[in-house]
């Protein structure tokens, strides 16, 4: 990394953290009126103002270009089990904005961070507890149906955790077990946001974000174990293609 690029990328990530921390403290604030006060369609529109807030200051002041290849894929009318790797905390905001209304599955920990997790109550989460794996799995199966009945998306990272760009983990058969107990399709999504914005790292890095939406994965007449495959090879093999850090970095 040049020496501008580098400067710009310690002056970028102290410009967003404090965006960040600003932004946080007062959608937090807001977030157990609007829960009370808005309709519940109205609840992810006025997150999503903080999501876009943080999406558009992270892109102009840490200097990253976002590419998103496959939106004609998105089907709101439709929900889904929307399936994507976990590298940062980027794609959490922007699937929350391109596949608005949808639920997250997430550690239930989350919810009790102030002011962070008090927006997160708004958009009715799938929050779990990771250490009863048997438990989580039927809390997933039950309200993931809950939510799709209701017509929002739900969505699962199925390695479980952030994962380093560089780095490999099994996906979780979690999605596929919702999607065919539900009987919707897997809309599966991969990206590199890991290298600009790292996990669980408050220095950002400048440079390029690939996003690629693959088609919809059908569950209808298949079994869990067809399902999870499928979806495994198209990601797998997406993420292959993705741009490596070196290549793209300024």
């Amino acid at each position: 990394m040049s020496m501008w690029a580098s400067l710009r990328s310690w002056i970028g990530s102290t410009i967003f953290a404090i965006y960040y921390t600003v932004s946080t403290i007062i959608f937090g604030i807001l977030a157990p009126f609007a829960t009370i006060l808005l309709p519940k369609n109205y609840r992810q529109p006025v997150l999503n103002l903080h999501n876009k807030g943080l999406l558009f200051v992270f892109r102009i002041f840490c200097g990253v270009k976002v590419e998103i290849v496959g939106l004609e894929h998105i089907n709101k009318n439709r929900p889904v089990v929307l399936v994507a790797n976990h590298q940062s905390e980027w794609e959490t905001y922007v699937l929350q904005v391109l596949m608005a209304p949808v639920s997250t599955v997430l550690k239930k920990e989350l919810l009790s961070v102030p002011f962070f997790g008090w927006g997160l109550r708004m958009v009715q989460p799938i929050a779990i507890d990771r250490s009863q794996r048997t438990n989580a799995l039927k809390q997933i199966i039950s309200q993931g149906k809950e939510r799709l009945d209701d017509g929002r998306s739900v969505l699962i990272f199925p390695e479980g955790t952030r994962i380093a760009p560089n780095e490999e983990q099994a996906f979780n058969k979690g999605a596929a077990m919702l999607a065919t107990s539900a009987g919707v399709p897997i809309l599966p999504v991969v990206h590199n946001a890991g290298y600009t914005w790292p996990g669980k790292r408050w220095r950002k890095f400048p440079g390029s974000i690939r996003v690629v939406i693959g088609p919809i994965i059908e569950s209808e007449g298949k079994k869990t174990s067809a399902l999870h495959e499928e979806m495994d090879v198209w990601m797998r093999a997406e993420m292959a293609k993705l741009p490596k850090g070196n290549d793209f970095l300024f």
